[in-house]
């Protein structure tokens, strides 16, 4: 489906890209053609990933905290005296923990939803402004999460990535005007290093509560998202496609 250079003289930026899903998607991106800029917080982590994506091609790491306005912005100049334009920008950096709602501080809840909620449309506007509405012309994929029925177990993350799919919808068709299209991307339980950090019996047969009875995998979220961003999707706009075997249809997603 994705022809050969079909990224070619694009410019593309992935927060959150030295690991998991947003490492599969530069890697992708860099195979068609791409120039791509990972960013996250942890400098050791982008200089191992950078080491491994030069192979595919033109990328470099940049070192920006997306809940940070200040970082965002020179981020954005980074990129305006570096590459000159943006036309992707793939809002992947996120983080939660799980925990029953009762349970949850208030620092704990802000946190979480500082970073996936507000970091994104940190982000987003940024670029917007510096790049997209100026080119008259941009692709947004936000990576959000399976919040179909909810998210017992992590209501902050919830909350949040319900608060980002909202957004997408709503930019979607506020900056039609400017040729931009904004969607997201729905992942449900995928094998990744996002996985490390929730406890061995919180994920102890999960496969079971999903209809395909695997775990996702990187590259099968990598490859819908490159879909979103060329030119074979440019009359869709403001959608969540889920990446998730259909688990968000049957069973329980976790273990109350």
């Amino acid at each position: 489906m994705f022809k050969d250079n079909l990224f070619k003289d694009k410019v593309a930026l992935v927060t959150g890209g030295g690991s998991g899903i947003g490492f599969a998607i530069a890697t992708q991106l860099l195979q068609l053609g791409a120039t791509v800029i990972i960013s996250s917080r942890k400098e050791e982590r982008l200089k191992a990933a950078v080491e491994k994506l030069s192979a595919f091609g033109k990328v470099r790491y940049a070192i920006c905290d997306t809940r940070e306005t200040e970082q965002v912005e020179a981020l954005a100049k980074s990129i305006v005296d570096h590459e000159g334009k943006l036309d992707i920008l793939i809002n992947n950096a996120g983080g939660q923990f799980p925990s029953a709602a009762e349970d949850i501080t208030f620092k704990g809840w802000n946190a979480v939803v500082n970073n996936n909620l507000n970091g994104t449309f940190y982000m987003t506007q940024t670029m917007a402004k510096h790049f997209f509405f100026k080119q008259k012309e941009g692709s947004i994929v936000n990576i959000i999460a399976n919040i179909y029925r909810g998210f017992p177990g992590m209501a902050h993350t919830g909350a949040a990535r319900a608060g980002v799919e909202n957004l997408t919808m709503t930019l979607a068709v506020e900056w039609s005007k400017y040729n931009i299209q904004v969607n997201a991307v729905a992942p449900g339980i995928i094998k990744s290093t996002g996985l490390d950090q929730y406890p061995p019996d919180f994920l102890k047969d999960i496969e079971i509560s999903i209809p395909a009875k695997r775990l996702g995998t990187i590259d099968e979220v990598g490859y819908i998202t490159l879909f979103l961003c060329s030119p074979m999707a440019r009359f869709i706009t403001g959608e969540t496609v889920y990446v998730d075997g259909g688990q968000r249809l049957w069973g329980d997603l976790w273990k109350m």
